[in-house]
């Protein structure tokens, strides 16, 4: 095991961001950076050997700054996901967001978590960034403070433990955002993917959930036995997968296994664990002509995210398991990647 720390750039008011690059016996190299506390580069070997980074980006620290990133490898927050027409109330008070996408707001406003400088160090075998997030910070109430540890083990799982606190009751959903693609590039519709959900949420055509958990049974949400992304993608609402599948667990449990993503030429295995109550299973559907690392053109369904989270809307859906923090209460959240071949 071994963590080194290195120069990443400067944001354009001056603040320099550093990287810190996890490796292993095995040869997996991990690289995060304390902007928007995102993984930058996973490199992992296929079943020959044959290393290749497969989480989608850019070279350069510029890339991340700019308009065309779609939230590459970040921490999306104070609230990952979406909220309806931007509003929540909580304990009578109504509360307003901007609304940053269409009529709703999405993962946490204009200037969200993941554009910020979280101020990171080394800790042992694991790099631990913290970020304080003001009271009215974007629209919501309380002084957060989130700590997220990233650690890599000899068994190429990369952990994501989280934790926040707050001195003022909030609502908090966290997630990472990265951009898998187990090829290296090109398309992910042949990818075999699995997601051990029996339901999901519903959703508008504003991707809002109506309150409806409908089972994935006899449906092209189904995929619960293994099959390739493009197999019923075309039948899929929107044209691609975007959609909280519920994992059937309450938070704070022992992480459950909740995807498997094989990639089929070259072996490559992503399993994904989690205590939290959904997954949001995203196939890039939005991903057009941004340029990315080493020259690639990033298009349509070329990455796909599992994002471990709480469901969407839940502020506004009190039969949903709740996002609510309170004084005196610790948010707390892991998330594993774990990497193999076939």
């Amino acid at each position: 095991m071994g963590i080194e720390q290195e120069y990443f750039g400067k944001t354009g008011d001056g603040r320099e961001v550093a990287a810190f690059v996890l490796s292993n016996a095995g040869g997996m190299h991990v690289k995060v950076a304390s902007y928007g506390a995102m993984i930058v580069s996973i490199e992992v070997p296929d079943r020959g050997g044959r290393m290749a980074d497969v989480v989608l980006g850019f070279d350069a620290l510029g890339g991340y700054l700019g308009k065309d990133n779609p939230y590459f490898g970040a921490c999306c927050g104070r609230y990952a996901n979406r909220i309806a027409k931007g509003r929540f109330s909580l304990d009578g008070v109504e509360y307003s967001l901007a609304q940053n996408n269409g009529p709703n707001a999405l993962h946490g406003g204009l200037a969200g978590f993941d554009k910020k400088v979280w101020d990171a160090k080394i800790e042992g075998d694991s790099v631990r960034m913290s970020f304080a997030s003001p009271d009215g910070e974007e629209g919501y109430p309380g002084t957060l403070k989130i700590e997220l540890a990233y650690s890599l083990s000899e068994e190429n799982e990369l952990k994501l433990e989280y934790s926040a606190t707050t001195d003022r009751k909030t609502v908090l959903n966290l997630t990472n955002h990265s951009y898998f693609n187990l090829a290296g590039g090109g398309s992910i519709l042949d990818h075999i993917v699995q997601i051990n959900a029996e339901r999901y949420t519903v959703v508008d055509d504003t991707a809002i959930p109506t309150g409806e958990l409908r089972t994935v049974d006899g449906t092209e949400m189904d995929l619960r036995q293994p099959i390739p992304i493009g197999q019923n993608i075309s039948s899929v609402q929107g044209g691609g997968y975007d959609h909280n599948y519920c994992l059937g667990q309450s938070a704070g449990g022992e992480p459950v296994l909740a995807a498997r993503v094989v990639e089929p030429r070259g072996g490559r295995t992503l399993e994904c664990l989690t205590t939290e109550p959904g997954v949001q299973f995203y196939t890039g559907n939005f991903l057009e002509n941004i340029g990315g690392k080493g020259g690639a053109v990033y298009n349509r369904q070329e990455g796909f995210c599992l994002e471990t989270q709480h469901w969407p809307d839940s502020p506004n859906h009190p039969e949903f398991p709740t996002t609510e923090l309170a004084p005196g209460e610790t948010y707390a959240q892991t998330c594993i990647y774990r990497f193999g071949t076939d």
